[in-house]
């Protein structure tokens, strides 16, 4: 069913497959709070971390999960490597792929760059962000988090606020979210919006209270500095006013509502230091998510074996 399948974004799954992540993600969470971290589903397998971006959550959160499930890990580094000494992109992997690489993790500042890797290699491929397209493994570990709260998504509405324009985030939830039956609803100033919004299947709300009116989970998401040109808002601080997500604002949504974040948070900025630390606020359990999420991708992807303790 998932074995050997690549994963570049999340509409290669349906809503049946999402959910059996999520329950295999589960039984694996139990594995996380033992003495000794570790079970041996996927030794012998060789996975590379191919990471042509800076990343610290995403990075060391596959890492944590390829090590505790016994696979033999190998992190590659752009800066340090033969593409500095004017090595293609092509002769890195088929060198890679020659050494008997079964799984690959990219990470790239160009969309498609997963889809390039795939012409030259059988291994399988995990997109963990390429560019502005998709961060399908992000997508899933929220989505993980809601599944753990809610239990249901046909009932659930989502409010996403930010810069959705320049997030590979927002584009892979919105996907995911809809596949899963959940109502959507986005929040952003008019230039941070992607212009075919139209065909993503979502609200667009004019104000953040709009958006959250009745919302069962707030998702602020980063301001992308690194990404933009200037003059798309006046400054971080109108833009806080304007559209970051307050204890006042949160008071729109429902009294159970969760707020998410995928991290880093701009404090300040999209949410500030109350809001992100609140009661409500589910942002460190989505870091733990993260490695029991990528743990059961990689079990799925790579045929793991069998381990006590789990079903």
């Amino acid at each position: 069913m998932f074995k050997g399948r690549d994963v570049i974004d999340v509409d290669c799954f349906n809503k049946e497959e999402l959910l059996r992540i999520f329950q295999t993600a589960e039984s694996f969470k139990e594995i996380l709070s033992r003495p000794i971290k570790k079970v041996p589903a996927l030794r012998g397998k060789r996975v590379c971390n191919l990471f042509f971006e800076p990343s610290t959550r995403t990075r060391i959160s596959f890492e944590i999960a390829e090590k505790t499930l016994s696979a033999d890990v190998t992190n590659f580094t752009a800066s340090t490597s033969s593409l500095k000494k004017g090595e293609s992109f092509k002769d890195t992997i088929l060198t890679l792929s020659a050494m008997g690489i079964d799984l690959y993790v990219i990470r790239h500042s160009e969309p498609g760059a997963p889809v390039m890797l795939k012409r030259y290699t059988n291994a399988v491929v995990i997109n963990a962000g390429d560019g502005i397209h998709a961060h399908p493994t992000q997508a899933i570990l929220d989505g993980y988090t809601v599944w753990e709260k809610k239990k249901d998504f046909t009932n659930v509405k989502i409010a996403i606020i930010g810069d959705i324009y320049h997030s590979r985030v927002a584009r892979s939830d919105m996907k995911m979210f809809r596949i899963l039956g959940s109502e959507i609803s986005i929040c952003a100033p008019y230039t941070l919006l992607p212009k075919d919004v139209e065909n993503y299947g979502v609200t667009v709300a004019k104000k953040p209270e709009e958006a959250i009116e009745n919302a069962d989970v707030v998702m602020g998401l980063r301001m992308q500095l690194e990404r933009q040109s200037s003059g798309l808002f006046p400054s971080l601080r109108e833009y806080n006013e304007m559209f970051g997500i307050t204890p006042e604002r949160m008071k729109h949504a429902k009294p159970d509502a969760i707020l998410m974040h995928p991290g880093p948070i701009n404090r300040g900025v999209e949410l500030d230091s109350y809001t992100a630390d609140a009661t409500y606020s589910v942002i460190p359990e989505q870091v733990t998510n993260g490695v029991v999420t990528r743990m059961a991708l990689l079990y799925l992807l790579l045929g793991g074996v069998q381990i006590e303790g789990t079903d």
